[in-house]
């Protein structure tokens, strides 16, 4: 048995035992890999409610995200049309909220692994919602936002207006051809973005930066705690003049970045991303390494591309505002309401 076929099956099993425990129902027949009407239909189910007979559909997919989903509504609507009563419905192993508002709006079931479902036929009505993710669903998402595949993500934030085409989407963000189409096809899977004529853009460009801080703070992030003597202005000064002296990339953030781009609060801890090794970094600076006690830290980048999108601003080099928007989510204290700022005054303006 492959697996869509061991699919079909799990999804039959769970489609049955809701069914099952409607009094008024009586169920007929269960037959997979129908071709109801020339249309591959993967699951047919027949049942008796109330006296009429009706022929319950079931197109399964591998994933229930929004853009799966409504090519299997069409495909289900194009057969439930007939002349018999029908009800067609999607099975995933899980349907998420944002699918589930799609069925509902097109008239459509859905039934998932997870114990979600919806079934509104004659007199029945059953809905069970709230059901988390299974974990084997997460990974996806997650392989969404790695180090690499960020780099993509970052481009089209860059330039949120801008359609690419995957051959210089993959250039710009220095990535192979073959992962920018993989997260090109993750992005519109997921409805965070649109194909255009001209190329790629982003659709929801709010949501996917909140699933993207969201993916992030469930990661364990190095960084190197330091003491340097002198308030924010200061040691930022310092850093700046060495890494202009010795050539050394660098981008401030958190708070050290969001005082330049939106001033929020007083801070007294300094943030700073550097291309260089951290350890002979602070010694050269005279600086030392503190578990704590620390007043400025240097977070490992994930990835270069976390300078991608830096700009001047005075003297500074300072992170971009969507990474900015990142780094605030992880940071303690005030960093949520800070983010929040740079979202509001800097980011939504330009979707």
């Amino acid at each position: 048995m492959d697996a869509n076929q061991s699919a079909q099956g799990a999804i039959a099993a769970s489609l049955n035992q809701v069914l099952g425990e409607v009094p008024f129902l009586r169920l007929g027949s269960t037959i997979q890999e129908t071709r109801e009407l020339d249309s591959e239909i993967d699951i047919s189910v027949d049942v008796i409610a109330n006296g009429t007979p009706w022929k319950l559909l079931v197109e399964v997919k591998s994933s229930g995200e929004p853009r799966i989903a409504r090519a299997a509504i069409q495909q289900i609507l194009a057969v439930t049309r007939a002349q018999e009563p029908q009800y067609g419905l999607i099975g995933a192993p899980y349907v998420g909220p944002e699918t589930q508002k799609i069925c509902k709006e097109a008239g459509v079931g859905f039934i998932d692994l997870a114990g979600n479902c919806r079934l509104v036929f004659d007199k029945v009505f059953i809905e069970r919602r709230g059901f988390p993710k299974p974990k084997a669903e997460r990974r996806p998402l997650r392989s969404l936002f790695s180090p690499k595949a960020s780099r993509v993500l970052r481009v089209l934030f860059e330039t949120p207006k801008q359609p690419w085409q995957v051959q210089r989407l993959a250039r710009e963000a220095r990535v192979s051809l073959g992962l920018a189409a993989k997260v090109k096809q993750r992005l519109l899977d997921l409805e965070f973005a649109r194909e255009e004529r001209a190329g790629i853009q982003l659709a929801k460009p709010e949501e996917l930066l909140i699933a993207w801080a969201a993916a992030l703070a469930s990661r364990k992030r190095s960084t190197v705690g330091v003491y340097a003597a002198g308030d924010p202005p200061q040691t930022e000064e310092t850093l700046r003049v060495y890494c202009a002296t010795n050539a050394t990339p660098y981008a401030f953030t958190q708070f050290s970045g969001a005082a330049r781009v939106a001033p929020f609060t007083r801070y007294t801890r300094s943030a700073a991303y550097i291309q260089a090794d951290p350890v002979s970094f602070v010694a050269k600076l005279g600086w030392k390494i503190a578990d704590t006690g620390a007043n400025f830290t240097l977070p490992w980048p994930f990835d270069e591309g976390v300078f991608y999108g830096a700009r001047t601003i005075g003297q500074d080099r300072v992170v971009s505002d969507v990474q900015l928007y990142l780094d605030l989510m992880e940071s303690k204290g005030r960093g949520e309401e800070a983010a929040m700022a740079i979202l509001d005054q800097k980011l939504k303006p330009q979707w």
